[in-house]
């Protein structure tokens, strides 16, 4: 089974061109020959820009060398309003601290502790879940929101608060654009970023919604009443080298990108999903039955039972991943593939092209969730396969993340059947993820 896929524009197009077609669209920006080179050149009159296919490339950015590959400041221009001097845009020495403190969060016995808050979000999603025709990637956005909020602060999204962030985020998403002038143009620091009013806006709300919440737990933690939860745990952790722990502020950053990474990537993986489900209908009656095995209580001992559905939300986050590109800057003198790379290059590697990419994967825009179980592919996932990063920066909630879309994806097969609707192919888009251009529609019915 093809599930959809962008149509690449024309190789040649002017820098206006291509500005234009990237602000509205990354994935469609991209000219075709990208699924099968190994490195491209971008010119621009400002800067360089490489996109990097080539696993060895891949391998020395994020693996081998990753402080001689920083983020690049250049994607933080239309984040920073939200994220502040988050984990997600920091570099060095700075970044290094504050993955001291947050990474002991998300180690494996801590998931454990946080499956009964994502069982209880995935009862809630079941019980909210409308029949009918139905745009299934709003239902996901409240469903990723409600497991951020347990988890992290153990109140459900119902909780006024919790309510408000993501009432606001939703503005917040309609407000930015995926990158702001800034990006594209070397402006010094004191020259303003033009970002929108509405971004501005959106962003402060949210922001002081958050340091509510971060407030009040620090007076809880304070009192000896907190809840063991994630908030908790980050809150009351030093830093071993230093011994410092986040004041306030720094947890406000933190929290910023929990909730935009936590909540909108699972949620735009969970509504791809949703769709093969609907698309493959023997797909969606074998996970329907594995599901069962899940029982009616919470136990994480279960999770081990679902590998095929385990493999099907992995084939997802390989045809849509939800960040689809990521940048580094190059801080030293590179040679790459034969090519003179200047420091201060963009560096790009993109998960989007890399896993459908025509020289590594076998039937690359294929969806099929048995390639996990043959030696070839894991071959391929080894060197090709990204949606969470790889290196020290992979994402510190990325085993988070598959025990979350492997339970609610169960949960909602075992519950519902999922039909795709005529007339309305979703077509991907990347914005702040991958989503579909005019949402995902299908016909839910209850089994």
């Amino acid at each position: 089974m093809i599930p959809p896929k962008p149509r690449p524009r024309a190789d040649k197009v002017s820098l206006l061109q291509y500005l234009r077609l990237f602000r509205a669209d990354i994935l469609s920006a991209q000219p075709v020959r990208l699924y099968r080179a190994w490195m491209a050149e971008f010119r621009t009159p400002f800067f360089r820009s490489y996109m990097c296919n080539d696993p060895a490339l891949v391998n020395r950015v994020l693996i081998e060398r990753p402080d001689d590959f920083p983020k690049s400041n250049r994607i933080r221009e239309g984040l920073n309003p939200l994220l502040g001097n988050s984990v997600f845009v920091t570099n060095g020495e700075v970044w290094k601290r504050q993955r001291r403190i947050i990474d002991p969060a998300f180690e494996g016995g801590r998931l454990r502790d946080t499956f009964p808050a994502m069982w209880a979000a995935g009862q809630a999603a079941l019980a909210r879940m409308p029949l009918g025709e139905v745009e299934v990637e709003a239902e996901m956005s409240h469903a990723a929101a409600d497991v951020i909020f347990r988890t992290l602060f153990s109140i459900p999204i119902e909780h006024e608060v919790a309510a408000a962030v993501f009432a606001e985020f939703r503005t917040y998403q309609r407000a930015q654009p995926i990158l702001n002038l800034a990006a594209f143009l070397p402006l010094p620091k004191w020259v303003p970023r033009f970002h929108r009013p509405a971004t501005k806006r959106s962003a402060a709300v949210i922001r002081g919604l958050i340091t509510r919440l971060t407030e009040g737990r620090a007076v809880e933690i304070a009192a000896g009443t907190a809840p063991d939860d994630l908030a908790t745990k980050i809150m009351t952790t030093a830093d071993p080298q230093t011994g410092e722990r986040f004041e306030t502020a720094e947890m406000v950053d933190q929290v910023a990108i929990f909730f935009l990474a936590g909540h909108e990537t699972s949620a735009s993986a969970l509504s791809w999903a949703l769709l093969m489900l609907a698309m493959d209908a023997d797909v969606q009656e074998k996970v329907a039955g594995e599901a069962l095995a899940l029982g009616d209580r919470p136990e994480f001992s279960a999770l081990p039972k679902l590998r095929f559905t385990r493999d099907v939300f992995r084939e997802v986050l390989r045809l849509y991943p939800p960040v689809p590109m990521m940048v580094r800057e190059n801080a030293v003198p590179e040679e790459m593939r034969g090519r003179k790379v200047a420091p201060g290059a963009q560096i790009v590697l993109s998960p989007w092209h890399l896993h459908r990419h025509e020289r590594i994967w076998e039937r690359p825009d294929e969806f099929d969730p048995n390639r996990w179980q043959t030696e070839e592919n894991r071959a391929c996932a080894r060197d090709a396969y990204m949606p969470f990063s790889a290196g020290p920066r992979v994402c510190t909630g990325a085993g988070f993340a598959m025990v979350e879309g492997t339970l609610l994806l169960a949960l909602l097969a075992r519950a519902f059947r999922f039909e795709c609707v005529a007339g309305r192919e979703a077509v991907p888009v990347a914005h702040l993820t991958v989503r579909a251009k005019d949402g995902i529609w299908l016909r839910i019915s209850r089994r």
